[in-house]
C-alpha cells in the first residue's frame, strides 16, 4: 500500500439503494444533490461521489441531463474532484449506467470490481410509512436480483472511459476477489497505477463488518499491488465510522456520507453529509493526520484536472 501523506476524504451523497422514506435528509432533487454536495468539499471532502434522482419520487436515474443540472453547479461553486456513478442503480443496462460518464468526461468514475448479490430487502421490513409506491417492491427485488459487473463489464468501462477520456477509477471491491479481477486487467495492461482501491464491507453480499476482513483484504492487495495503490474504505450503516478510523489509521483514505450510512450516531440521523465529513475529519485530525485538499488529491490519484472534463 502507498501510505498517503494525507487523507483523502470521498463524501457519496446520495447513491441509489437508499429511498426517501427512509431519511427526510436524503437529497432528491438537483438543487438538494448540489447544496449538499457543496456543503461536504466546504466540510472537507476532496472528492464527491454522485448519483442523480428523478426529482418527482426520488427514484434513481442515469438520465444524463438530470446530473446536468447539479454537475456544473458544483464544479463552480467547489475544487472538489467530482466522481461519477458506472454502477448505476439495480436493473440498469450498461448504456444506461455509461450515459452520464460518456456526456460529462469526468475525472473519476467508480468501477464495481464483480458481480455480485447487493442484498437490502431487510429495509423494507422497517419501514411502516412508505412516501412513494415504487421504494418497496425496489427494495423487496434485491432478493431475487444481482448488481452485474462482468469481465465484459468492467472491460468496456475502461476503455470507453479511461482509454476514451483519461478518466481514472474509484475500484469498488465488495469481497477478496474483485481485488484479484482488478489484477486481472492490470496484468492485461489495461490499467496503470496508482490504484485508488474502494473496499466497502457490510453489504449483504458482500464481505461483512468485521475488521479483520480490513485487515485481509488490505494485505491480500499488498501483496497483488505493492506500493501502487491508495487504500481507501467504507462501511455501511453504524459501522461507517468504525471502519473509517481504522483505515485512516492503517495510513490510507476514507469514504463518508449519505449513500453509505443515514446516520450520524447511534439513533441519530444525519441532517447532511457534510456533518459526516466533518465528523470524520475531526477523528482525523484529533489522531494528528491531515486532510488532503483536492489539489493534493487529484496529484495523489493522478487525475487529469477539472479543465478537462465535459462540464
Amino acid at each position: 500500500m502507498r501510505k498517503a501523506e494525507k487523507v483523502i476524504i470521498t463524501a457519496a451523497v446520495t447513491g441509489s439503494i437508499h429511498t426517501p422514506s427512509m431519511s427526510p435528509y436524503l437529497p432528491i432533487t438537483p438543487d438538494q444533490i448540489a447544496a449538499d454536495a457543496i456543503g461536504a468539499a466546504e466540510a472537507g471532502a476532496a472528492i464527491l461521489h454522485l448519483h442523480a434522482r428523478d426529482a418527482r419520487d426520488g427514484r434513481p436515474t442515469a438520465d444524463p441531463d438530470v446530473f446536468m443540472e447539479f454537475l456544473p453547479r458544483i464544479k463552480q461553486a467547489t475544487n472538489a474532484a467530482i466522481n461519477l456513478t458506472t454502477g448505476g442503480a439495480p436493473g440498469m443496462t450498461m448504456e444506461e449506467r455509461l450515459a452520464a460518464p460518456h456526456r460529462a468526461k469526468p475525472e473519476i468514475t467508480s468501477l464495481n470490481m464483480g458481480t455480485l448479490n447487493f442484498g437490502v430487502f431487510d429495509s423494507a421490513t422497517k419501514i411502516k410509512d412508505w412516501k412513494y409506491d415504487w421504494e418497496k417492491p425496489f427494495l423487496e427485488g434485491s432478493r431475487e436480483g444481482f448488481q452485474s459487473n462482468t469481465f465484459a463489464q468492467i472491460e468496456r468501462v475502461i476503455r470507453d472511459l479511461h482509454h476514451g477520456y483519461g478518466t481514472r477509477f474509484e475500484y469498488e471491491c465488495y469481497d477478496v476477489g474483485h481485488l484479484y479481477n482488478l489484477a486481472h486487467f492490470v496484468d492485461r495492461g489495461l490499467l496503470k497505477p496508482p490504484f485508488f482501491i474502494q473496499m466497502i464491507f457490510g453489504i449483504l453480499g458482500g464481505i461483512g463488518a468485521d475488521i479483520d476482513h480490513l485487515t485481509h483484504m488490505r494485505n491480500t492487495a499488498d501483496r497483488l499491488f505493492g506500493d501502487d495503490y491508495y487504500l481507501s474504505c467504507f462501511a455501511v450503516g453504524r459501522d461507517q465510522m468504525k471502519f473509517l478510523t481504522t483505515s485512516a489509521i492503517m495510513g490510507g483514505s476514507v469514504r463518508c456520507g449519505l449513500e453509505d450510512s443515514l446516520v450520524l450516531s447511534r439513533g441519530t440521523l444525519a441532517k447532511s453529509s457534510a456533518e459526516q465529513v466533518l465528523k470524520i475529519r475531526r477523528i482525523i485530525e484529533e489522531l494528528g493526520m491531515e486532510v488532503a485538499t483536492p489539489a493534493e488529491a487529484r496529484e495523489m490519484l493522478q487525475l487529469k484536472g477539472a479543465d478537462l472534463v465535459g462540464f
